[in-house]
């Protein structure tokens, strides 16, 4: 899967460390650029987080079973603990994969292993290519 430029994660600093089928991580530096205006991590950086590690996650086993990829129907984000600066460590595993759709269950924990954030996200696989209408 090529993460090229124009992928949404990479404008808010988000890097893909590993990307299989049956799990994905990734890492973000969070810092003020990511807070909301109370100085925390923005809810939205926590809930992009869980959306793309298990997107990435479900397109590669999506197309592994001859799928074209998937595309993310809910994402429910728990923000557990407050984070303000530092890195933020993601892992996504898969919770059900059907011949429809995907669960995907997502943590993001600080440096010193605290739960920060906890979500799931449930993917539809598609079978053609997605296009604009």
């Amino acid at each position: 899967m090529d993460f090229d430029q124009e992928f949404f994660p990479n404008h808010i600093g988000l890097e893909i460390t590993e990307a299989t089928p049956d799990l994905v991580a990734g890492r973000l530096d969070a810092t003020v650029t990511h807070q909301q205006p109370q100085g925390v991590t923005h809810g939205g950086v926590h809930a992009s987080i869980v959306e793309t590690l298990a997107s990435v996650g479900g397109a590669l086993w999506a197309m592994e079973q001859g799928m074209a990829t998937v595309v993310g129907v809910s994402n429910t984000t728990d923000f557990i603990r407050p984070h303000f600066t530092g890195w933020l460590h993601g892992v996504a595993t898969p919770v059900h994969r059907g011949r429809t759709q995907q669960i995907w269950m997502v943590e993001v924990t600080n440096d010193a292993g605290k739960l920060v954030a906890r979500g799931h996200v449930r993917l539809q696989n598609l079978a053609q290519p997605h296009t604009e209408s």
